[in-house]
């Protein structure tokens, strides 16, 4: 399926660095990891809520504050709170996959880990069509927020990947990164295919077992800036 993105997708986020998040619950209370709470589906998820019900589930399930004290914080009931929290776990639950990134990433291996987000940079810039493709999931899904565009089953990506990154744009250059709690790699772009390579994209990939069931590439330079990342990377032979 190729088209624009639905309307409740991620083109209103941008990535998020990992620096400073924790590997544990914010409180002994939270049922969300720190890292969770920064998943892209959970992330997109939340936009679903209205304020009050987004506010109340990410001190709640988040941070780990108790029904009574989020009511003080809001002026509001204990009552409305629980209330709040309830649909707001009920929107969630439909929009969140039932397997967080973090169960998936700690089921493989990190070395596992390192070899697929190698393997897709390493076949986007050998422009290798079936290396990418051996990659991805049937029902594997691309985006690139700001852009409308998206992409969705293996057959419409891998066209789109032949079309435009792999032959149509020029010369890329990776460097692998964590993006939203996930694994990710920067991308640089030399469009005549020589020289310097300019940031381009953070491309965050969800995984799926052994495999790559989206790409969201979040394309905008100053991205960089907040990962501490080069605005740009020298030519191979270093000019």
């Amino acid at each position: 399926m190729v088209g624009d993105a639905p309307l409740a997708d991620v083109a209103w986020l941008g990535p998020c660095p990992d620096t400073g998040l924790g590997s544990g619950p914010a409180a002994p209370d939270a049922r969300y990891e720190q890292r969770e709470a920064v998943e892209l589906a959970f992330v997109a998820a939340l936009q679903h809520l209205p304020g009050n019900q987004r506010a109340a589930l990410l001190l709640f399930e988040v941070l780990g504050y108790s029904a009574a004290e989020i009511a003080a914080m809001m002026d509001t009931s204990t009552a409305s709170v629980t209330s709040a929290l309830q649909r707001a776990r009920r929107i969630v639950a439909e929009k969140v996959p039932a397997g967080t990134q973090q169960q998936t990433l700690r089921r493989l291996e990190d070395a596992r880990v390192r070899e697929i987000v190698a393997g897709c940079s390493s076949a986007l810039e050998r422009g290798d069509a079936d290396a990418l493709v051996a990659l991805l999931t049937e029902d594997v899904t691309w985006s690139m927020p700001p852009l409308p565009h998206w992409y969705r089953g293996l057959a419409a990506v891998t066209d789109f990947a032949v079309t435009v990154p792999l032959t149509g744009c020029g010369s890329w250059r990776h460097i692998p990164t964590v993006a939203n709690g996930q694994p990710a790699v920067a991308a640089y772009l030399c469009p005549a295919g020589d020289g310097a390579h300019e940031a381009w994209s953070i491309n965050v990939l969800t995984l799926r077992g052994h495999r790559i069931a989206e790409v969201t590439s979040f394309i905008c330079p100053e991205h960089f800036v907040s990962f501490g990342l080069p605005a740009s990377l020298p030519s191979r032979d270093g000019a």
